[in-house]
């Protein structure tokens, strides 16, 4: 078991929307496999790995950042590792030595101890009421797409106010995020989808909606919606997939959960365990500048049993590392093994 420790004074309910993912699972909801593969210590000295309870931005907001610096200048006098979480679209840096854990931001600018939490998601044939199955290879590529999407300039300002208001709120220290520069995602998603749609050697499976979840507001329409997403992921071995406001794509993990192809753009991410998996193997990664060639050229050269075999893989690999319970299983035996 990895020994971790943890100020359990946070532990209380108010807190359970920012508190650290792994504490979530021991804390609140009691996952038994987990509880199987931590220890929560009572003294810092006792554990292998020292958690800072909540989202580091929390202490910041609340101007608690002596406590937190305090905290973990305790655990590194002890030789402990520090383990922190910081939360939404764009994350937070501490500048500290410690391993932070966050769900998007750019990899050039990443260090060795900075890990990406996958999008936590339910299983998505739970929404279909299906189960997976491979599908056969075509002679063309077949590429599906439900979402945001939009070339309109009244979309493009939006996009621009909305990323002026939040550098503001950085500025005046209201938000504490890390800063990034503009990408109007739904302008650049309609602009590289369009490009797969002229393309004769690709066939394309599309749905263009103009708001985030097509801007439902009953339940019956977003059941639908939500129907129409997953289907549209089933029934095309691959889907496209680009980052939203923050650097990651929650469609990313929700294709590998199908058992589908994820086709990226490459906007300078890091994936999950990247030291584990071996993501050229489940997943094309394409530059901007060359979208339809990556698609076209991957499926002339993939045989036909591979071609099913990496949809099998691509399903075992959301079931055994990417879920929250497989993530925080693998990364146990990660860190009793390398970082001991």
């Amino acid at each position: 078991m990895l020994k971790i420790y943890t100020d359990q004074h946070f532990i209380k309910a108010e807190n359970r929307r920012c508190i650290f993912p792994l504490l979530f699972d021991l804390c609140y909801t009691k996952n038994e496999p987990l509880l199987k593969q931590y220890a929560l210590m009572d003294q810092m000295e006792e554990a292998d790995v020292v958690i800072v309870p909540v989202d580091i931005s929390e202490f910041f907001q609340k101007q608690q950042q002596d406590w937190l610096f305090d905290y973990i200048d305790k655990a590194l006098a002890l030789d402990k590792k520090v383990w922190v979480y910081t939360a939404g679209d764009y994350g937070f840096s501490i500048g500290k030595s410690v391993y932070t854990f966050r769900l998007s931001g750019f990899d050039s600018k990443f260090d060795a101890n900075t890990f990406i939490l996958p999008s936590f998601i339910e299983d998505p044939y739970i929404n279909i009421q299906n189960f997976f199955h491979p599908i056969a290879k075509q002679p063309a590529p077949k590429i599906g797409f439900v979402g945001h999407a939009s070339n309109s300039w009244s979309k493009w300002t939006k996009e621009a106010l909305v990323f002026l208001l939040h550098n503001y709120k950085r500025f005046v220290r209201v938000l504490f995020t890390d800063f990034q520069p503009f990408y109007p995602s739904s302008i650049k998603r309609y602009k590289f989808l369009s490009l797969l749609q002229k393309n004769d050697q690709i066939n394309t499976d599309f749905i263009f909606r103009n708001h985030y979840r097509a801007g439902v507001k009953t339940e019956g329409d977003k059941k639908k919606t939500t129907l129409d997403f997953f289907k549209n992921i089933e029934v095309n071995p691959y889907t496209f997939c680009l980052r939203g406001a923050g650097n990651y794509s929650v469609r990313f993990y929700e294709t590998l959960a199908m058992g589908r192809i994820p086709f990226v753009i490459d906007t300078d991410f890091r994936l999950p365990l990247d030291g584990i998996i071996n993501w050229e193997q489940h997943c094309i990664i394409a530059s901007d500048k060359n979208i339809c060639k990556a698609l076209i050229d991957f499926h002339q050269k993939i045989s036909e049993e591979d071609f099913q075999k990496m949809q099998v893989n691509n399903r075992n690999l959301w079931l055994q590392f990417l879920n929250r319970e497989a993530y925080f299983t693998t990364l146990s035996t990660l860190f009793k093994e390398k970082y001991k």
